[in-house]
Parts: structure tokens; sequence; C-alpha cells
């Protein structure tokens, strides 16, 4: 046991009357101490006092050595290792903020909103970070700090933040190519990160990431054969929906309340024309969307629209099987909804339509001949 009223009247006299070198003295024989021994958390809070009140009377070179070695012992107090990592020095503080396991993810959410740009970037680098530590790294980082955090394969995402770093890449090709090589990248956030890089990009994404860019092309291919197992030969029901949405639309009459009434009465073909028309798509790349079993090119097709919760859902419950979703996936889906951009999803549309042009001509006559009958 240390006896605490002697020990810190031998920190008073260290600091009051001591020399520097004394101080210092005092400084390495209490760490040492503390190092050494097996305390409770009251001594532990003594000792903190001690060091902490000798360690501001030290040079910034000694607070840094006292930092280091301070990450070797489990005996450091949180307030002793807070007061370090909120040191102005970087010196000081970057190995507590790196390492330390002391720091609560509350703790360095503070920091990074009142500290400097460096001490952003040493909190990029710990061995993981929450959600709630990197939504505020990616908003408030500079380029450096968030490139580095993007690196860091212990840190994680919100959509939030993924969006907010896709936002920040149409500047930044290193960070677009590092968020697409993220292993835990989301489909539909690599979808709109792909929408927005450049050619350079995309085509080093296409060969380091064959797993999610086999989706993407997935998304952008033909599907009759998947619609045809599921609705029948694309027939004269579909040359009728056709005319009779094209007629509509040119009374002036197709708008979101013409495609929700469609989807609730079950119309695929009709709904899959009307969305055509209006997000000026291919026919073919709609189908998929309706078709995608994972539904978040509905989602996109709905938000790009600018459609209400109510008109989206009912598409979700036009593609479903037997056309029931449950109340858990619906809660679900009307969240990510909610977090989806609109400009953003226009944005992976946009991508979408250029993927197609090439071939769209090709696809619709081959798969869709009724379309273009007189």
């Amino acid at each position: 046991m240390i006896e605490s009223g002697s020990f810190l009247q031998e920190l008073e006299e260290a600091v009051s009357r001591g020399s520097a070198e004394s101080r210092l003295r005092a400084l390495w024989h209490a760490t040492d101490l503390l190092i050494a021994g097996r305390y409770t958390e009251d001594e532990i809070w003594i000792f903190g006092e001690v060091i902490g009140r000798l360690a501001d009377e030290i040079e910034v070179a000694a607070r840094a050595q006292l930092a280091k070695r301070l990450l070797r012992t489990d005996n450091a107090s949180i307030n002793l290792v807070k007061k370090l990592a909120f040191d102005n020095s970087i010196e000081v503080a970057g190995p507590m903020l790196q390492h330390s396991t002391r720091l609560d993810a509350k703790t360095l959410v503070s920091n990074i909103r009142t500290k400097g740009q460096s001490h952003l970037l040493a909190i990029t680098k710990r061995h993981s970070l929450p959600v709630v530590v990197t939504d505020e790294l990616v908003t408030r980082g500079n380029r450096e700090v968030v490139n580095s955090v993007a690196t860091n394969d212990g840190a994680r995402f919100s959509d939030f933040g993924f969006l907010h770093m896709i936002k920040r890449s149409e500047a930044d090709s290193i960070l677009a190519e590092q968020l697409g090589l993220r292993k835990d990248i989301p489909r539909h956030i690599f979808q709109q990160l792909i929408a927005k890089a450049s050619d350079d990009v995309r085509r080093k994404l296409e060969w380091e990431r064959p797993d999610l860019w086999s989706q993407i092309q997935t998304s952008v291919i033909d599907v009759t054969g998947a619609l045809q197992s599921k609705f029948g030969p694309a027939s004269m029901s579909y040359f009728n929906a056709k005319k009779l949405v094209a007629a509509r639309h040119g009374r002036g009459d197709l708008n979101e309340s013409s495609i929700l009434e469609y989807a609730r009465f079950h119309k695929f073909e009709e709904t899959t024309v009307g969305l055509s028309i209006l997000c000026s798509l291919p026919v073919d790349v709609v189908e998929r969307a309706l078709l995608d079993t994972s539904r978040e090119m509905i989602m996109i097709l709905g938000k790009a629209l600018n459609f209400e919760w109510v008109t989206t859902m009912s598409l979700l419950f036009l593609a479903a099987k037997d056309h029931r979703i449950s109340a858990l996936d619906l809660d679900h889906m009307r969240e990510e909804f909610s977090r989806l951009n609109t400009e953003t999803s226009r944005t992976v549309l946009r991508f979408y339509k250029s993927r197609k042009n090439t071939s769209a001509a090709d696809s619709e006559q081959r798969h869709l001949p009724q379309l273009h009958t007189h």
C-alpha cells in the first residue's frame, strides 16, 4: 500500500521547490512504481494525480516518453490517460490516441471535436473504431484523415459515413479506390460509388473487386429469362401495356399516382413501362430493378423519382414473392429508403443508363420485340 499523504507531500515539494531535474526524477520514480506494482483503484488514482501534476512541469519530450511508458501498463488512471490524450503536442497525445485501450468512444469523439487534424489522424490508426467515431472523423477530418480511416480494416462505418466519403471521393480518386476495396462496403453503397467514380477508378475496381462488380453487371444486363419465368413471355400484354401507358403519358397523366395505381393492382407490365418512361431508362433495366431480390434498385428508382414511401412500398410488394413482405423486413426497407439521397440515386440511374446505351437497342429488339411492333 502507498501512503497517499506522504506521497502527495513529496509531490508538493518536488513541484514547488524542486529543480527541473528533481521533478523529472520524481516523475520516473512514480511511473516505475506504478508500472511495477499491483494497486487498488484508489491507489492508481493517487498515482495519476502525482504523475499528472509532475507532467505539467516537464518538457514535451519527457511527456511524450511518459505517454509511451504508460501504454505498457494497465495501471494508468483514466484521468491521466485523458490528460495526455488531450495534450496539445501530438508527440504526447499521439501514442495514447492511437494505442490506449482506456479511451472510450465518447472521449475520442470529444477529442475529435476539440483538437487538431494531427490528433484526428492518430485516432484513425487505432486497432478498431466504432461507427460513432468514424462518423465524426469523416465529417471533420481533412483529406489525409479521411483517406487514413478509409484504409483502416478495423473501422466500422454507417451508411452516412460511407455516403459522406463517396461525396468527398468525387475529387479524390485515391479515396474512391480505397472505399471500393473495403470488404465491408454494402452493395448499394458500392453502386453509388461506381456511379460517381472516374473511368480509371471503375476499371481498377472492376479488376480488384470482381465479386461486387459482377453483381453490378447483373443489374444492367438483360434478364428477360427471369422475367418470363415469373410473369410469362413478353407477349401481346406487354405491347398493350406500352400503348396504354404511352397514351396516358401523352395526355400528361403519367405520374406517381399512376404508378401507385398500377402497382397496387399488380399490373407488372404497366408499372414497368411507366417507370421506364418516367426515369428515361430502358425497359429491361427497370425489369431488373423490379426482379432484383435485394430490392435495392427499387428503392433507388423510387428515391430518384422523388416518390413517397407509400408508392415505393407498393413497388416492393409488387415484386415480392406472393406479394408479401414481413413487417420486420418492411421496416428495414423503410429505414434504408429514408437514408437514400435523391440526387445520388439519380446519379446511379444515369450510370446504369450509360452502361446500357451501347447495347440497349440490340437487347430490346432481341428480348422485347413486341415493344417495337406497329
